[in-house]
């Protein structure tokens, strides 16, 4: 299957790509990115924005969605190392409310499929990270929604070491628990 290997996850839609890396003396090159690739995966999204982030150890960024314009998005770190996280929020799933968490890396070059219905959030590991991602609908101000990264009824297993000051957004500190939001 071309360039890239995928991995589903126990979650349907979400998917963990894995690039073919052709190293050597010099280093290496891999394709981020191939549509046909993709599409002979199953991946048949068109992305059309690129972002980029930049943050330091404990950043959390995170849980987000998007209300009226949902994105997919195809995210990946370019150095340092977060863990990433998906929570379906789509109503009718037999995963609704779920999580699933992915370590991305610079040395894995490993990239998370996160489709349209989901909340999104890292966790900066290393120093410094630096976090890219492809979205499929352009950012939309005053479309932005979030759920409280810690919600209990939610549980995701966050790896903070001890020790670890988290650093949050004045946003993501007041997001609602989930059950708020999304009710039952």
């Amino acid at each position: 299957m071309g360039q890239i290997s995928v991995e589903t996850c126990e979650i349907e839609g979400l998917k963990v790509i894995t690039p073919t890396v052709h190293g050597d003396a010099r280093g290496y090159f891999m394709e981020t990115y191939n549509f046909n690739d993709f599409k002979e995966a199953g991946i048949d999204t068109v992305f059309v924005q690129d972002n980029q982030s930049a943050s330091k150890k404990g950043v959390l960024r995170g849980l987000h969605f998007q209300i009226n314009h949902p994105q997919d998005k195809l995210v990946r770190v370019i150095k340092g190392e977060v863990f990433d996280v998906a929570v379906d929020l789509r109503k009718g799933s037999s995963t609704f409310g779920k999580w699933f968490g992915v370590l991305l890396t610079e040395e894995n070059k490993k990239q998370f499929l996160v489709p349209k219905g989901f909340a999104h959030g890292f966790l900066v590991l290393s120093d410094y990270a630096e976090f890219c991602y492809k979205c499929s609908d352009f950012y939309t101000p005053g479309d932005e929604g979030g759920i409280m990264y810690n919600d209990p009824e939610i549980g995701v297993e966050w790896p903070i070491p001890e020790g670890m000051e988290i650093t949050l957004s004045d946003r993501d500190k007041i997001w609602p628990p989930f059950k708020e939001t999304f009710g039952d």
